[in-house]
C-alpha cells in the first residue's frame, strides 16, 4: 500500500511544470506587461495635467487602453505560425483598404485618411498597415536564403514603397514613415551589408531635391523651413516648436510640479495633450520625469529585443525585431519633433499621447511579440 502511495506521489518539480501560471496561460510576458503598465500609468497622470484636469479625457483614454490592452491579449493567443500563414493575405487586404481611400475615404482636415464602411466603426487603413507591412516582408525574406540577394531586396523594396506612396498621398507623412520603417528595419534585420546600406542612403540623399521640388506639399516644405528657422515666423509656423522648447527648457532638472506647468495651462502650447505632451511632461516633472519615461520605453524595447534574439524561427525573429524598432522609431521622432531636432510630423507619444486608432495599433504589435515569446516557451517545455 506504501508502495503504491509512493508510485503515485509527482516527482518533485513535476507538479509544477504541469501546472503553468496564469501568466504563461494568457500568453503574456509578465516583464513586458509590467513595463507597458507604468508607461501607461505614468502617461495618464501626465494627461491629466495636459488636458486642463480633465477626467472626461482622462476616463475615455483609459476606455481606449482597456480596449487597446484587450487586443494585446487576443493577438498575444495566436501561434505565430498562423501569423506567417495570413501575412500575404492580410497585406493584400491593407493594400485595397488604401486604395479604396482614395475613391471613398471620409476627409477631415484637409485629408482624405478613413473608410467608414456600412456597420463598422470608421477606421484607417494607414494604421493597419503598420502590422501588413512588417508581417509581410518577414514572410517574404523568411523562405528565402539570408542575407537576401538583390533581387529578393527589390521586391521587399517594393513591399514597403507601395503602401507608403498610397500613405502619403492621403496625405498622412508622419504614417508614412513609420510604415516605411516598419519594413525597412525588417530587411535591415535580416542582413544587409553596410556597403549596400550606405548605397541605399547616399540614392536617398541625392533623391531629396526632386522630392522637395515635386513630390512635398507646401506645408510640409514649410515644416522643413521651420525646422532650419524657428524664428523666421515666431507667431506663425514657428509658433509650436518655440512653444514647445520653452516648456522643456523651463522644467529644468526637478521640473514645477505636477499640474503646475504654465505653458499648458494658460494654452500657449498647442497640441499639449497629443503630439506635444511630452513637453508638458518636461515642464512638470523636468530632466528627472523625462529620464524615468526614456528608461521605461529602453527597457521595453530591451526586453523586446531579448525575445527577437530567442525566437525560434526566421519569420519570428525579424517580424519581432522590425515591430520593436518600429516602437523605438515612435519615441524617437515625436521626441525629436518636440525638442526641435526633427520637423514636425504628427507622430504620437506611444502610449502617452491621447488617442485610439495609434495606440490599439501598437498594443496589438506588443500582443504578436508575446505571442512568439509564450508559444516559444510552450514548444520547448
Amino acid at each position: 500500500m506504501a508502495r503504491d502511495f509512493i508510485h503515485q506521489m509527482p516527482m518533485e518539480g513535476e507538479g509544477l511544470q504541469s501546472r503553468p501560471g496564469i501568466m504563461a496561460r494568457l500568453h503574456l510576458d509578465p516583464w513586458l506587461l509590467l513595463l507597458l503598465l507604468a508607461v501607461v500609468g505614468f502617461g495618464l497622470m501626465v494627461l491629466y495635467s495636459a488636458s486642463e484636469n480633465s477626467m472626461a479625457a482622462v476616463q475615455a483614454q483609459a476606455t481606449r487602453l482597456g480596449l487597446a490592452f484587450g487586443v494585446m491579449l487576443f493577438f498575444a493567443q495566436l501561434d505565430p505560425l498562423l501569423y506567417r500563414r495570413w501575412s500575404p493575405w492580410l497585406y493584400l487586404a491593407g493594400l485595397i483598404g488604401l486604395v479604396a481611400v482614395l475613391f471613398i475615404g471620409v476627409g477631415s482636415k484637409g485629408a482624405q485618411r478613413w473608410l467608414d464602411l456600412p456597420g463598422l466603426p470608421r477606421f484607417q487603413p494607414s494604421e493597419f498597415m503598420k502590422l501588413a507591412v512588417p508581417l509581410a516582408v518577414s514572410w517574404f525574406l523568411a523562405n528565402r536564403l539570408l542575407p537576401p540577394r538583390l533581387f529578393p531586396i527589390a521586391i521587399t523594396l517594393t513591399l514597403v514603397i507601395i503602401p507608403v506612396l498610397l500613405i502619403a498621398r492621403q496625405p498622412d507623412l508622419g504614417t508614412s514613415l513609420l510604415v516605411a520603417a516598419s519594413g525597412l528595419f525588417v530587411l535591415f534585420l535580416a542582413g544587409l551589408s553596410w556597403k549596400l546600406i550606405g548605397s541605399m542612403l547616399g540614392l536617398m540623399a541625392l533623391s531629396a531635391p526632386v522630392v522637395w521640388m515635386f513630390f512635398m506639399r507646401e506645408y510640409q516644405k514649410q515644416r522643413v523651413l521651420t525646422l532650419i528657422d524657428p524664428g523666421s515666423d515666431p507667431l506663425g509656423a514657428g509658433w509650436n516648436i518655440t512653444q514647445s522648447k520653452t516648456a522643456i527648457g523651463s522644467g529644468g532638472v526637478s521640473g514645477k510640479g505636477w499640474g503646475e506647468g504654465t505653458q499648458s495651462n494658460l494654452d500657449f502650447l498647442p497640441e499639449s495633450h497629443t503630439d506635444f505632451i511630452v513637453a508638458v511632461l518636461a515642464e512638470e516633472f523636468g530632466f528627472i520625469g523625462i529620464s524615468i519615461l526614456l528608461v521605461l520605453y529602453g527597457l521595453i524595447v530591451l526586453r523586446c529585443l531579448f525575445i527577437a534574439a530567442n525566437a525560434q524561427s526566421s519569420f519570428a525573429r525579424l517580424l519581432t525585431g522590425g515591430l520593436t524598432l518600429t516602437f523605438f522609431t515612435y519615441v524617437f521622432v515625436n521626441t525629436a519633433m518636440v525638442s526641435g531636432i526633427l520637423p514636425v510630423v504628427g507622430v504620437p507619444l506611444p502610449l502617452v499621447s491621447y488617442g485610439g486608432t495609434s495606440i490599439v495599433t501598437l498594443m496589438a504589435g506588443f500582443g504578436i511579440i508575446m505571442a512568439v515569446h509564450t508559444h516559444r516557451r510552450m514548444l520547448s517545455d
